[in-house]
């Protein structure tokens, strides 16, 4: 009999997918690896892992195989499937939002910061799933999924897969972490080195289950990867652009918290203060006045790149930085230019 273990992932895009690793025992008689599969993993259609297979999705041994493949004693069969995030009724709703791009296959989106991105514990509505179930009311042959997220009160680029085929081999590329992802954040503080990496465990935070935390010894948590580059400085906040080599729940806000420069009004992360500058009464209020400007973390998803699951060639989508963050930006610019102004 098989042993199996089953990881589903929980962290940031990886938990829209379910791992499982199978090992076969050394007696195991040849069978389908997709009817293996199908007699193991309970909740899971025959289409479904076909569709791993034609992505690439099942692995012996760690090599691709086909569903026709049999399996072997002593063979490790693992399998990467979508995993829905939903256990609501999703219900359409006429919700505008901005399209950047669209295609038989995936649906590119510009999200609006305030947006929750699937309907949850708390929000049951309003949500872009119910948007898309609206525009897409009409067209019975799109199933519109979600292949990853981002926080409610994050703005940026936003991938929806619109059939599964397309979901399972967009999937493969978040799991191995070989899409392109690329942020726009506003920080506290002035960074010491124009460039570099954050590398540390993240998980739930033991003391605030709301809050993400770094493991930097690797105990806890699951390994996570970010790579920073100074934009602009504006000597108490700065611009940094950040590319993900992982996708863990709040990577950047924590990663960022945990080097001392934690974003600008990420009241979750304690970025709603004044955390770096004057006394000044008058630069106090300069910066509550930039938290009305942008009541949220300063947190833009700019880019994704990654391998068309129609075409199979790359492709690149961009936004530019959202009207409150610009806002935010050109005030800071201002307050750089005249120091004296706000110190006094």
């Amino acid at each position: 009999m098989a042993e199996e273990e089953q990881d589903i992932l929980s962290a940031g895009p990886e938990e829209l997918y379910e791992h499982h690793r199978i090992a076969c025992d050394p007696k195991q008689s040849p069978v389908r690896i997709d009817k293996f599969i199908f007699n193991r993993i309970p909740n899971v259609s025959r289409n479904k892992i076909q569709n791993a297979a034609k992505a690439g999705n099942i692995l012996v041994n760690d090599n691709p195989v086909k569903s026709n493949y049999k399996v072997r004693p002593s063979d490790v069969v693992s399998i990467v499937l979508p995993n829905p995030v939903h256990e609501f009724e999703v219900i359409p709703e006429d919700i505008k939002f901005e399209i950047l791009y669209e295609d038989d296959d995936i649906l590119v989106v510009n999200k609006e910061a305030g947006i929750v991105v699937h309907p949850g514990h708390g929000n049951y509505t309003g949500t872009l799933l119910n948007a898309l179930a609206y525009y897409y009311k009409d067209n019975i042959n799109v199933a519109p999924s979600l292949v990853h997220r981002i926080d409610k009160d994050t703005s940026g680029v936003l991938l929806i897969a619109k059939n599964e085929l397309a979901q399972t081999r967009l999937g493969k590329q978040f799991f191995e972490h070989s899409i392109n992802r690329k942020y726009l954040a506003l920080v506290w503080g002035d960074l010491k080195d124009d460039e570099g990496t954050i590398t540390g465990n993240i998980g739930r935070n033991p003391k605030n289950r709301l809050q993400m935390f770094v493991f930097p010894e690797g105990d806890q948590g699951r390994h996570a990867t970010t790579h920073y580059k100074v934009r602009e400085r504006f000597g108490y906040v700065t611009l940094v652009e950040c590319k993900l080599e992982t996708g863990r729940t709040h990577q950047i806000r924590a990663h960022l918290k945990f080097i001392g420069h934690p974003l600008f009004n990420d009241a979750r992360y304690g970025g709603d203060q004044v955390l770096k500058g004057t006394t000044f009464t008058k630069y106090k209020q300069f910066v509550l006045n930039c938290f009305k400007l942008i009541p949220r973390q300063a947190l833009h998803a700019a880019s994704l790149g990654f391998i068309h699951p129609g075409t199979n060639k790359e492709v690149y989508f961009e936004t530019p930085l959202p009207n409150d963050m610009q806002e935010v930006m050109e005030k800071w610019g201002h307050y750089t230019r005249h120091k004296d102004l706000f110190e006094e």
